[in-house]
């Protein structure tokens, strides 16, 4: 979902620039922005690689299912919005697949108790805006598709969250099929600057990591060494816990961004998760719960995103580059240039105003690293293109 471009790697010498240009067409850049709706994940392979998620052959799921969809609001004017919608038969999922709509409010208690904890959530919710609408389905396609399909009749902030994802979409269309105990939820985001929409995917990184530091430090737990993997994954100990996938369509002089994360909370396979996590720590009988991480990271990320919108990212870089893996970490740009292999090693520094690697060559020529169609293995210390 993420717009393809070449790796660039830029160096300045003098007040000359050179520049070269690696092209694969296999790694994403920030953000996918288009004039129309974003539509569905067609492709039905799944990753065999570096899955976030594993497959569960009995969550498959004819698409003429029927989604069950439950809405509930922070207040009575959320709620409102919810009668109104449910009334209006508003809510829609593509390929027709059939949903029937209920109000959380009108569910018997037996019915509350299963799946997602909405009260416990709202409970612990605290924003102004974010996350104070919510959609909970037990078994759905994508939440992704969810509020991108329905972005203009939700309020600003909605959120949707699902138990179990059989569609769930990640790069290049791959399509992802998740247990439950993953926090699976996308939201809505409106944007007037273009030129920070890639950086958004950044925030949401560090919303995540400063939520589940907010929740150690309340209930007196360890702290879980949960680090940001650029540009948009989330690992724990080496392992990948999490991910975030960024879409947006341009209406009306905005940008209608559509954001997703899928985070591993109380399901060890097929890499790892943060009770797991926790478990190697301490004999807490505590364990991490997706309505506090889902709560708690609305009201980090509220915070955060009002001093990205008003002061930009460099007020947040400092912070992010303390929670990333990057810092300081050598690397090998590996690139073909007719019929040789050629090697260059470069030390990250940080982030680039628009969001892409700074590094800086052995000859102490400054770099900007795009890798957007290209291996890219940090644990190996290799960005390289296809070589074909």
């Amino acid at each position: 979902m993420f717009l393809t471009n070449p790796l660039r790697c830029f160096s300045w010498r003098g007040s000359r620039c050179f520049h070269s240009i690696i092209s694969s067409p296999s790694f994403r850049s920030p953000i996918n922005t288009t004039a129309s709706a974003p539509t569905p994940g067609t492709s039905s392979k799944v990753s065999e690689k570096g899955r976030l998620f594993s497959l569960f052959s009995g969550l498959a799921m004819e698409a003429s299912s029927t989604c069950a969809l439950v809405l509930s609001g922070k207040t009575e004017a959320e709620n409102e919005t919810a009668k109104l919608l449910k009334r209006n038969d508003t809510l829609k999922l593509p390929d027709d697949i059939e949903i029937s709509v209920s109000l959380h409010s009108e569910r018997d208690k037996s019915l509350k108790e299963s799946g997602f904890q909405i009260g416990s959530y709202m409970n612990s919710l605290s924003t102004d805006t974010f996350g104070r609408f919510l959609i909970w389905c037990s078994r759905i396609p994508s939440t992704q598709d969810v509020i991108s399909q329905n972005f203009s009749d939700l309020p600003l902030g909605a959120v949707c969250v699902a138990d179990v994802q059989f569609k769930g979409r990640g790069r290049s269309k791959n399509l992802w099929e998740s247990p439950p105990g993953c926090l699976m939820f996308s939201f809505t985001i409106q944007m007037e600057d273009g030129r920070i929409v890639p950086l958004l995917q950044y925030v949401i990184s560090l919303a995540i990591t400063e939520a589940v530091k907010d929740i150690c430090d309340k209930k007196g737990l360890p702290y879980i060494d949960l680090k940001i993997k650029w540009p948009n994954d989330l690992y724990v100990n080496g392992l990948k816990v999490g991910g975030i996938l960024c879409t947006s369509t341009y209406r009306s002089k905005k940008f209608n961004v559509t954001a997703g994360i899928g985070l591993n909370v109380d399901n060890d396979k097929p890499t790892t998760c943060l009770n797991e996590a926790l478990a190697n720590l301490s004999s807490t009988p505590y364990k991490f719960r997706r309505e506090d991480i889902l709560a708690f990271f609305f009201n980090k990320f509220e915070g955060l995103y009002d001093i990205f919108i008003n002061q930009g990212f460099q007020a947040l870089e400092e912070l992010y580059c303390q929670t990333w893996l990057h810092s300081g970490q050598r690397v090998i740009v590996q690139e073909k240039k007719e019929d040789q292999v050629v090697e260059n090693v470069v030390t990250i520094q940080g982030l680039t105003p628009t969001g892409y690697l700074l590094a800086i060559g052995d000859d102490n020529q400054m770099c900007e690293l795009h890798p957007d169609g290209n291996s890219l293995d940090f644990f190996k210390g290799l960005i390289k293109s296809k070589l074909v």
